[in-house]
């Protein structure tokens, strides 16, 4: 009797690749963030990436990260966890969780408690102890919003486009 197969990725660690898929979509040259919201039956949602708002032109806004703010992506990029929020098809998003690689900013923080969402898992946290974290912390805390770090057993999976 055969036995199932090993080796196989967690529904944790497969949203996540999802939202590591969907971050190949931005052209940012520094950043590319992917974000994948699930329902608690394990359903998609949602899915975004960070990428200038629908209509802006790619080519005509700023990517540079230094200068002042005008002249800087940050005045103008979505972040992938407000991307899949707006995107979603699903109406409610309470007691959803969103899968993000980065810890979500403070902006970010806001819309994740507005919708409702509960849980947060994420890869990394890189920014961690700069003001912009604190005060995303210090909502997601005082919203109950529970904030799991991924710990991946797949860091790398191959993935061919055949049939």
């Amino acid at each position: 009797m055969l036995k199932k197969r090993e080796g196989y990725i967690s529904w944790d660690e497969y949203f996540m690749w999802i939202a590591m898929l969907s971050a190949h979509r931005s052209k940012d040259p520094n950043t590319q963030v992917g974000a994948c919201i699930v329902n608690e039956k394990n359903r998609i949602v949602g899915i975004g990436y960070n990428w200038f708002p629908r209509g802006c032109d790619d080519d005509t806004f700023p990517w540079d990260r230094e200068w002042k703010l005008p002249d800087t992506k940050y005045a103008y990029v979505v972040h992938a966890e407000a991307n899949a929020i707006l995107n979603s098809w699903w109406r409610n998003l309470e007691w959803t969780k969103i899968y993000v690689a980065l810890f979500p900013c403070n902006e970010c923080a806001k819309l994740i408690i507005q919708a409702g969402i509960k849980e947060i898992v994420y890869l990394s946290d890189k920014y961690d102890w700069t003001d912009i974290n604190i005060a995303s912390k210090k909502m997601l805390n005082s919203a109950w919003i529970k904030l799991t770090k991924l710990d991946v057993k797949n860091k790398e999976i191959l993935i061919k486009l055949e049939a």
